[in-house]
């Protein structure tokens, strides 16, 4: 069997047995999420590789959505090293890389509407996708709308991570919690229990993210803030 077939194990857990393309997703995932939770940029190399892996996972259990998502996933990874690594003169940090910083309100009430509005479009046509392309997507896709749900918050969530805004960690928490019962429900229990763990980091990312925030309180004394 190959590596990247889902029903080769490498060991298994009470009963559950666990792919080494499960495996190998899993440690590459919780690596590049610890890594964001420091503001590290490397998160977004090891990212690349985690996505990859879970490309081919997707399409497996028939998550087609999710399997999209990984593709765009690839894309932001590249964006958002080349971002951290090149700010403009007035968002270095100390690491002259790119601060942290809050979204503008506005922001965030488009965000809500963009993310119910996309959900409900992708949803429906994530559920007719084996109709359209039934030599390609043999069965039909298993939970259309939770699935385009994540789908559709983690492409506005990506964007804010490459901008390094601050609130992104609060949707990655509720698409983790999302994640984490859909994929128990799928059968691949090792990645809900990845979901379960990237909640705690995101929120560990959340805290880290506005503590290194306040360290920019003299900047922002001086009318600095950045809300962009």
């Amino acid at each position: 069997m190959s590596f990247f077939d889902i029903d080769n194990t490498f060991f298994s857990v009470l009963g559950y047995p666990i792919s080494y393309l499960e495996f190998a997703g899993v440690i590459t995932g919780l690596v590049a999420v610890y890594l964001s939770s420091l503001a590290n940029i490397w998160s977004w190399g090891i990212g690349i590789i985690n996505v990859s892996l879970y490309a081919i996972l997707f399409y497996q259990v028939q998550l087609y959505p999710d399997m999209f998502l990984q593709v765009f996933f690839f894309v932001t990874n590249i964006l958002g090293w080349w971002r951290w690594a090149n700010p403009r003169q007035n968002e270095k940090d100390s690491k002259q890389e790119l601060k942290v910083s809050f979204m503008k309100p506005a922001h965030i009430a488009l965000t809500i509407a963009g993310m119910a509005v996309g959900t409900f479009l992708f949803g429906l046509f994530a559920a007719n996708l084996h109709s359209f392309l039934p030599t390609l997507f043999h069965a039909p896709s298993a939970m259309p709308y939770a699935d385009s749900f994540m789908l559709v918050a983690s492409i506005f969530v990506s964007f804010y991570m490459i901008q390094k805004k601050i609130e992104c960690w609060i949707l990655w928490i509720i698409i983790d919690m999302v994640g984490t019962g859909l994929y128990f429900v799928r059968d691949i229990r090792f990645t809900s229990l990845l979901y379960f763990v990237y909640c705690l980091i995101a929120a560990y990312g959340l805290y880290n993210w506005v503590k290194e925030y306040r360290g920019y309180v003299p900047a922002e004394r001086q009318g600095t803030k950045s809300t962009a």
